[in-house]
């Protein structure tokens, strides 16, 4: 059975000056990661997915998977507000040739267990790749509750990617959910040391679409049980995001730091507007000083 391994980082989606995806950029940037990284988790929230039409999100699984060549697993967030859509979206993926989907629940309205029991369903049903739960509660907007997870987890729910940035639930879901046939994937680089003490193997983390290599150091600390080397690369990873909140998001933060670092020039989606060059500045200059650049 897959499951994620390793740095898999949520893959910004880059956007030309008029709101247009850049394509050129998108294979650029493909194209460094996924010499850095060990799989890329697509159309997510750094990746802009609940922005773009349903083919805009298709034309991005497409391009991405010519440029990997089946070398990293591909990973496409594939929720929406509905189950039209999103069925959709994860047989398309899945037709593409990705190694697995996953989906944040469905957002904008505030959905009971029923309703989620019902989406999930619909996707585990539509495919025979697995369907990762994506708990997301700042982004779906409400949480999706344990109990409702091990009733998925049933239905043949293969996983979950954790953003619900509480180490204590990461634990509770290695507990009682992860197993040989169920997989938990960190869903942020902020506490990888404290879950890999947990058990945790797989981790997306925003940071690694412009710094892939500390990601990955990391990781490979961690997979030795060098907890202390992790623990430190930890600590310097936890600077880095500080420096992220200088500009006003940050997946803003992120789209300058592939800039400052020379990967790709592109913008994010509007209405989302681009760090400033004050703020471009300010995180040069914490680059720096960190020994970063």
């Amino acid at each position: 059975m897959f499951k994620m391994k390793g740095v898999n980082p949520p893959m910004l989606t880059p956007f030309k000056e008029n709101g247009e995806l850049d394509i050129e950029s998108l294979k650029s940037l493909v194209g460094y990661l996924k010499n850095e990284v060990d799989g890329l988790f697509i159309t997510g929230s750094y990746g802009a997915g609940p922005m773009m039409n349903l083919g805009e999100r298709k034309q991005v699984v497409e391009t991405t998977l010519g440029i990997t060549k089946g070398d990293i697993p591909v990973i496409p967030m594939i929720g929406t507000t509905n189950n039209v859509e999103a069925v959709e979206l994860a047989k398309h993926a899945e037709a593409a040739g990705v190694s697995a989907v996953a989906a944040v629940g469905p957002f904008y309205f505030s959905h009971k267990e029923d309703d989620l029991l019902d989406f999930y369903t619909d996707l585990i049903e539509s495919v025979k790749i697995p369907v990762y739960l994506y708990n997301n509660p700042d982004f779906q907007g409400y949480e999706i509750g344990l109990d409702t997870i091990k009733k998925l987890k049933a239905r043949g729910l293969a996983g979950v990617k954790d953003a619900t940035f509480d180490i204590l639930t990461h634990a509770t879901y290695h507990r009682v959910l992860k197993d040989d046939s169920f997989d938990i994937a960190l869903g942020t680089e902020a506490m990888f040391a404290s879950a890999r003490v947990l058990g945790c193997e797989a981790f997306i983390p925003g940071l690694g679409n412009a710094f892939p290599e500390i990601n990955k150091q990391m990781f490979e600390e961690g997979l030795k049980w060098d907890m202390q080397a992790c623990a430190e690369t930890q600590f310097k990873i936890n600077e880095l995001r500080d420096v992220m909140y200088l500009a006003r998001s940050t997946q803003l933060a992120v789209y300058a730091m592939l800039e400052i670092r020379g990967i790709i020039k592109a913008y994010p989606r509007r209405p989302f507007v681009p760090a400033t060059q004050s703020e471009k500045d300010a995180i040069k200059k914490e680059l720096v000083r960190l020994k970063m650049l």
